[in-house]
């Protein structure tokens, strides 16, 4: 989504990298382009406006003037700034009661009921107990659609039989969640439009009777300052407590991100980054200022590491790599644990300077291609590569629909991984190895 800002700004930073010194003119020049990028990327422009004046008074400062050279101070007067725009910190949810109540509400079409199925999902991975509830009795389907997203990932679905008052069906589904100890109810509702005076009320209504401690606005990144405006216009008819902002790996321009926590004045607490139930991330905003200037997000990526990569397969795979055993069969193991991690793309872009790297240069198909050739061998051909006669290749390649000389590039490939990990395993020791394998620096493990 930030991809043609982070270019721009990028951009704006090279043409300071061969200045000596920042002046007064070289702050104007920059926060020009910066301005046009922000505005190119539909950014609320009263929003353009406040923060460049920020980021103008802080440049101008003496105190900084000589604490870095120009490309670098203004790189980071811009970073702490986006941060600030994007919300300061991190706000997590506020999951207060017995069971906690959070509402989803937004406009039809935002993505509500998926969103709130892996809401579920999420909170059931942090070891809490969800239960999803239908107050959506409007929409046709809708009831049956969270019915099947609640089987998907796993969470109880409260039944409403035959009831289809919203407002009751809140209440009871409180009453069972106490009952079956669930510690936090999660209520569907409708899609509507702020001026839908009926609907509005009805929403204001669950939400005395249910005393939720959270009423999450579900606003599509793709609509930019409509959801915006929505936002506000929700917030000031309901009072919502943080936003969830839906495909944010789209290609919009990223105007939403930017503008609305200082317009509606209230945090981006998750980002749907997937079209995956376990594509639902808490929202950082310093991870996502140095992802638009792109410095990437390596906290994020370790993360997710931790969070797809199997930890037991990874100390199984650091000690056969400790023994010098490893195979095209734990090739194959691992290649399966990168792809849970999602597309390419989305990893790389995490690392620093990817902003750099050309999308189009990255094959998402080459994994799959590699997949498919360990998969048409035998077992023991994938635990003795050294058996694959040309016989056996001509095989491969037809069972996997490849070439031999694509067999052949991976076995190259196979064989430099192999006499990296050796060296690198010997160099640092197992046990430090097998931390790395997990996904985490040693260093963050002690």
């Amino acid at each position: 989504m930030f991809d043609n800002l982070q270019d721009k700004m990028d951009r704006v930073f090279k043409t300071l990298r061969g200045e000596a010194s920042l002046n007064e003119w070289h702050i104007d020049s920059a926060l020009k382009e910066i301005r046009v990028a922000l505005l190119e990327a539909d950014v609320n422009f009263k929003v353009v406006k406040e923060f460049t004046g920020r980021v103008r008074e802080k440049a101008v400062g003496g105190d900084v003037l000589t604490a870095f050279s120009p490309a670098q101070q203004v790189t980071k007067i811009v970073r702490d700034e986006l941060q600030t725009l994007l919300g300061g910190n991190e706000v997590g949810l506020a999951l207060v009661g017995s069971p906690a109540v959070i509402m989803m509400v937004g406009l039809q079409g935002s993505g509500k009921t998926t969103t709130s199925g892996k809401l579920a999902l999420h909170l059931k991975n942090r070891g809490k107990r969800p239960l999803l509830v239908p107050c959506d009795v409007y929409r046709p389907a809708a009831i049956d659609q969270l019915r099947i997203v609640a089987n998907d990932v796993k969470v109880p679905f409260f039944d409403i039989g035959e009831n289809r008052n919203p407002v009751d069906i809140a209440q009871k589904a409180i009453a069972d969640a106490r009952t079956l100890l669930h510690d936090v109810v999660i209520l569907d509702t409708a899609g509507r439009l702020h001026i839908d005076d009926e609907l509005m009320q009805e929403l204001d209504t669950i939400k005395r009777d249910a005393r939720p401690s959270e009423i999450l606005f579900v606003a599509d990144a793709m609509t930019g300052q409509d959801a915006v405006k929505s936002a506000k216009e929700f917030d000031d008819r309901l009072g919502v407590t943080g936003i969830v902002l839906t495909k944010l790996d789209g290609d919009a321009r990223g105007g939403a991100a930017l503008s609305i926590k200082s317009v509606v004045n209230r945090p981006i607490k998750l980002v749907g980054v997937g079209e995956k139930y376990a594509d639902l991330d808490v929202f950082h905003p310093d991870r996502m200022a140095s992802r638009i200037l792109g410095m990437g997000d390596v906290l994020s990526l370790i993360e997710k590491v931790e969070t797809e990569i199997d930890k037991k397969e990874a100390e199984r795979l650091a000690q056969r790599v400790s023994k010098d055993k490893f195979t095209l069969e734990d090739l194959r193991s691992q290649l399966q644990q990168v792809k849970k991690m999602g597309p390419m793309s989305q990893i790389v872009k995490m690392l620093p300077g990817a902003g750099k790297i050309n999308e189009d240069d990255i094959d998402e198909k080459a994994i799959v291609r590699m997949q498919a050739i360990l998969d048409s061998m035998t077992i023991k051909e994938r635990e003795f590569p050294q058996i694959l006669s040309g016989h056996r290749k001509k095989r491969i390649a037809k069972g996997s629909g490849t070439t031999v000389q694509e067999i052949n590039r991976l076995l190259k490939q196979y064989l430099a991984m192999k006499k990296m990990m050796r060296s690198f395993s010997k160099g640092l020791g197992a046990r430090r190895f097998g931390k790395m394998m997990k996904g985490l620096p040693p260093e963050l493990l002690g």
